[in-house]
């Protein structure tokens, strides 16, 4: 027999409702009916004047059961506890501590008063999932709050801290010893008061224009229907009775619920938590690392050193004698700028600083137990830093390389001690970016993936695991797709315009606005790595960013790229106009238009043929490893869910077509991949093939 996840204790005339549900008290089906059945005994029993609303372990009620959307409804529904919350006649408390989310924010809304520790946080992230409140929290918030911060929370879903929910008015009191003694002192004085139910409480005054911005803003939200529709139901709430919002609400919620945009959104959610905890990771334990190094301090090695100062770690840096000054002045630089934007308190700022060491020597070394090499995508320059690793680090020493491309093997072997070295790629700025790439070799111990993966993590990182192969993951399908717009560009559409077309797909950026970004002398140096291995047949690579790099154009660090960026913003230049249309004069080529949803679909598509390659190639094992790695690396919209789970759900065959147009006007290099093919016609999905385990 099982133990109830809700359980009550009654003393003084108090009753305490503790939902005991790890790890994080989601509302599920079986939470909700023990919640009801004894908040109703609590409320039959003449001896309790008053109860408090608390949970065990480390949260209280953080959302609902995501497990359970998409499917039937099953009674009592969370709108029907909480609205028989709010209907009590007897006061109840919500005693609130860690991370008090969706649903369960909406239990707090409906109790008649809420305590909260002094370090916990709020949210309504609903619209992260694709949907909206659907217990009454776009009715609740605005009468409690007001409608220009309830428009904010559910329309950008973020966290609302301690302080700011006093201010606001969300919480009654922050807890300043005991929490649940508190909210028992709190509920026992309300049991002499009538009763505040959040409901029935008039939606105060406003500023139209603020109000009118604050929907612009919703609208504008790139793609993505879920905020638009939270604007709406609050909105609704400033004209109606509880009962009508809370019947709107749920109309809303029901037709998002099951929408393209939230199914792609969901897969993402359990997505992200399958990669760190894939079936197929060796099943070793993970050696702690504890005394990491960075060798570089360039952009990658400063941002990758400030990452690890922000988990704790004391960091060695080693670079060059004559550039030690510009590293530290790197590192100190990006410190200074979060304390500036207040993301990091001075006390953080001088604290992590203090464990930064910066020098040109090699010998404190042998004391790392992970050493992150990060400096210039050079081979050769590569090779000879591991080489001297592999006689200089401990024997235990995991040995990484940040190379964004080239092949970790190759690394490898040049620092004679294989099993010890593997990839991390981080993406910069590395102490922003959530994704890191951990590449295996074909000899990489299992406990170095394991300790790797586990750092990643301990960094509030994302690790996917792959296998070494030029690119990995996420650098193949970006040359595989920007291959094909650096040739739309020949063929008749201008860089701007095909960043346009990524930018109304969902991208944040363009393809090209990225490789500004990045810098265009990267670019170059992959492609004169390969050039000993380009099939002269083929197109691409198309000469326009060659000529663009021959002119010293690399970007946005030269103030001039495939834009210009006069006073750091980005312009269209003639130039770039001028150079597009004579490479297309000398490659013959008559231009034509090229329409936004031809592009779109074009490009999709190479990232999903380059997916299914490397799928078949067991670079990783499942389809939603690369998902993740676009998303979190390249922008990828996330409410699509990510190329490979789109192409899946639009279906393989139109995708198929989309890479077999693409092949008839480009040609060789753009073939359909065999396993795209192979799926296609036989009507499977990438997302049930699974190759071998890294």
């Amino acid at each position: 027999m099982t133990s109830s996840p809700v359980r009550l204790e009654i003393e003084d005339g108090l009753g305490l409702i503790l939902i005991d549900h790890p790890p994080v008290n989601a509302a599920s089906h079986a939470v909700r009916a023990a919640l009801q059945a004894h908040l109703r005994a609590a409320l039959a029993q003449a001896r309790v004047t008053a109860i408090v609303l608390a949970c065990e372990g480390r949260t209280f009620v953080s959302g609902a059961d995501i497990r359970e959307f998409g499917k039937p409804a099953q009674a009592p529904t969370l709108g029907d506890v909480v609205n028989q919350i709010e209907a009590a006649s007897k006061p109840i408390v919500a005693a609130l501590h860690g991370t008090v989310l969706g649903g369960g924010l909406e239990i707090a809304l409906a109790c008649h008063a809420r305590v909260l520790e002094a370090n916990a946080s709020l949210a309504l992230p609903e619209v992260k999932l694709g949907i909206i409140p659907g217990a009454g929290g776009t009715q609740r918030l605005p009468r409690l709050i007001g409608v220009l911060p309830a428009i904010d929370m559910v329309t950008s879903g973020r966290m609302v801290g301690a302080k700011e929910a006093l201010k606001l008015g969300l919480v009654d009191a922050l807890a300043d010893g005991d929490l649940r003694e508190q909210a028992a002192k709190l509920a026992l004085r309300l049991a002499d008061a009538p009763l505040r139910r959040t409901g029935e409480r008039a939606i105060g005054p406003y500023d139209a224009q603020a109000l009118n911005l604050a929907v612009a803003a919703a609208q504008a939200a790139r793609g993505r229907i879920a905020p638009v529709k939270a604007a709406e139901a609050v909105l609704f709430a400033i004209d109606h009775a509880l009962d009508e919002g809370l019947q709107r609400e749920r109309q809303i919620f029901v037709d998002l619920v099951d929408s393209p945009q939230a199914r792609a959104l969901r897969h993402v959610f359990f997505a992200e938590r399958a990669v760190q905890k894939s079936p197929y990771r060796p099943p070793t334990t993970a050696p702690a690392i504890a005394r990491p190094a960075v060798l570089g301090a360039g952009t990658m090695g400063a941002g990758i050193a400030v990452a690890l100062l922000a988990a704790g770690f004391s960091v060695n840096v080693i670079e060059r004698n004559e550039a030690i000054g510009a590293g530290w002045d790197r590192i100190a630089g990006i410190l200074k700028r979060q304390l500036a934007g207040a993301r990091i308190t001075q006390a953080q700022h001088d604290e992590r600083l203090s464990r930064l060491t910066i020098s040109s020597s090699w010998d404190g070394l042998a004391a790392s137990d992970l050493i992150l090499e990060a400096v210039f995508e050079d081979m050769a320059l590569k090779q000879d830093i591991f080489a001297r690793l592999g006689e200089v680090a401990a024997q235990n020493a995991i040995l990484a390389t940040n190379t964004s491309f080239l092949d970790v093997n190759a690394i490898a072997e040049a620092s004679g001690r294989p099993e010890a070295v593997l990839g991390m790629h981080f993406f910069s700025p590395a102490y922003v970016m959530r994704l890191v790439e951990v590449v295996a070799t074909d000899h990489t111990r299992a406990a170095a993936v394991a300790a790797a993966m586990a750092l990643a993590q301990k960094l509030g990182k994302l690790p996917v695991l792959c296998r070494a192969c030029e690119g990995f993951v996420g650098n193949r399908i970006l040359n595989a797709y920007r291959a094909l717009a650096e040739l739309m560009v020949e063929d008749g559409a201008m860089p701007q315009e095909v960043d346009a077309a990524l930018e109304a797909f969902g991208f944040p950026m363009g393809v090209f606005a990225v490789s500004d970004l990045a810098g265009l002398d990267i670019g170059r140096a992959r492609r004169q790595y390969l050039e000993p291995r380009r099939n002269p047949l083929a197109r691409y690579p198309s000469t326009v960013a060659d000529r663009l790099c021959a002119l010293g154009r690399f970007g946005q660090k030269t103030g001039a790229g495939w834009y210009c960026y006069p006073e750091g913003s980005r312009h269209i230049d003639p130039i770039v106009t001028q150079i597009v249309l004579d490479v297309s004069t000398d490659q013959r080529i008559t231009r034509q238009p090229i329409a936004q949803e031809t592009i779109q679909r074009g490009l999709r598509a190479m990232m999903v043929n380059e997916g299914a390659r490397i799928l078949s190639e067991g670079i990783v094992v499942r389809a939603l490893d690369i998902d993740m790695v676009m998303i979190h690396g390249y922008g990828y919209p996330a409410w699509r869910g990510g190329p490979m789970f789109e192409a899946d759900a639009i279906g393989l065959d139109a995708v198929l077509a989309d890479v077999k147009a693409v092949h008839a006007r480009v040609g060789i290099g753009f073939e359909p991949a065999p396993l795209l093919v192979q799926l296609a016609d036989r009507g499977d999905l990438l997302a049930n093939f699974a190759a071998t385990a890294p």
